[in-house]
């Protein structure tokens, strides 16, 4: 039996349990009455470890090919033995973090729960205005290895209601601290070259390294945030939905493949998080029309092997355990996602590489592009996109003859 996931906020006082916030007008996010917080659980990814209909031999195959003696090498580019060598090399700081507690502590650190590997901070707070404090903390972030970095307020509808243990399959209450008034978002870059050669498994060490880069990042400001004198929980996939955080910090919009596209790296990037009880100003969400590119554009679908991403608007879906409920928005088929990912050996970011935003942006010609997308001339845009061939696949042997500087 499914249990409901609905659990009243700590900050709204009405009767429907959660409402729409101001923020919303500005996120693009339409939150009904039908919504409900989101349970770990549900998570593909756990849905993998204990439901049937999810689980299989495939399934277990993909996590054990990031074991690299486990992994099926094939002859074909891009799957085989240094391919998945340097995959799972990529995947290293993220996979061995999150097994230091896995099996003494029951923590997935990371994945299904928050980091605990911290020094104690300092016992005095710092004095500041919280607009010294935002500044000060967006110079050092960029500093520790944050890519970008912005700052929203905390919103516990993303927060989920309950963390899981895959050790005994159960429901774990959820472990935030009460009090954490702000929410730090990072995100960090995936190689551009690598994603071209999606799917392969050499495209997965992009995805490794963006999720490594990202844990040294948010670790280090967390500590940071610590030796100020202040509260800081480090979060990498774990404790909350990542991507409406990261729109309300103002770092992207939400796309039609259901990922984060940011001005800087289109949806090429990964995403973590820092609840913090220092004082900090919010930042504004941002709107450099990706909403009415993805309207007309719908090359991820169509590029979707398993067509898992929609090609109508963006609707409330409910029919799915792994959907979140009462959210206006495109919603993928995480099912059909999974299942091609596990049938391939590694995971697939072909929506990645054909999205017209997934480009090298320090390209004048390409910021260009970007430009025209976010006005009267994007059709034009995404003509030229399609006939200039951006989104073309490349094969991971013309990765590898890549000059090395």
């Amino acid at each position: 039996m499914i249990e409901s996931a609905r659990v009243k906020s700590r900050d709204c006082s009405c009767e429907s349990c959660v409402c729409q916030k101001p923020v919303d007008a500005k996120t693009g996010f339409e939150v009904s009455d039908e919504f409900e917080r989101f349970n770990q659980k549900y998570d593909m990814f756990n849905r993998a470890v204990w439901d049937d209909t999810v689980r299989s031999e495939r399934s277990q195959k993909f996590f054990e090919s990031y074991f690299t003696d486990l992994a099926e090498f094939r002859k074909v580019e891009g799957f085989q033995h240094r391919d998945y060598a340097l995959r799972n090399a990529a995947w290293y700081i993220a996979d061995f973090t999150a097994d230091l507690l896995e099996i003494s502590g029951d923590r997935k650190e990371g994945f299904l729960d928050t980091y605990t590997m911290f020094r104690e901070g300092a016992t005095r707070k710092i004095e500041g205005s919280a607009e010294e404090n935002t500044a000060e903390l967006k110079r050092a972030g960029k500093f520790l290895g944050a890519d970008a970095i912005g700052v929203c307020d905390y919103d516990e509808r993303w927060v989920y209601t309950h963390n899981y243990s895959r050790q005994k399959l159960t429901d774990k209450p959820m472990d935030l601290p009460e009090g954490l008034s702000s929410v730090v978002v990072i995100v960090n870059e995936m190689h551009h070259q690598t994603i071209k050669t999606v799917p392969s498994a050499l495209s997965g060490a992009a995805t490794g390294q963006g999720y490594s880069r990202d844990i040294i990042a948010v670790l280090s400001i967390t500590q940071y945030i610590r030796n100020l004198g202040y509260r800081a929980v480090a979060s990498l996939n774990d404790t909350a939905l990542s991507i409406p955080l990261a729109v309300q910090a103002g770092l992207g919009q939400y796309g039609r493949h259901g990922l984060l596209i940011t001005p800087e790296f289109g949806p090429r990037v990964r995403i973590a998080k820092v609840f913090t009880d220092l004082p900090l100003n919010a930042n504004e969400p941002i709107d450099f029309g990706v909403t009415e590119t993805c309207n007309i554009c719908r090359r991820c679908s169509v590029a979707c092997p398993v067509k898992a991403i929609p090609f109508d608007e963006p609707a409330f879906i409910n029919d799915n355990i792994s959907h979140i409920k009462g959210v206006r928005k495109w919603t993928i088929d995480a099912k059909k996602c999974f299942k091609f990912w596990a049938n391939q050996g590694t995971d697939c970011s072909i929506c990645i590489r054909v999205c017209p935003y997934n480009k090298d942006f320090r390209v004048a010609f390409n910021r260009l592009l970007r430009w025209m997308l976010s006005n009267r001339w994007r059709r034009l845009a995404l003509w030229l996109d399609s006939k200039l061939k951006y989104g073309q696949r490349r094969t991971a042997g013309w990765w590898w003859r890549q000059p090395s500087a």
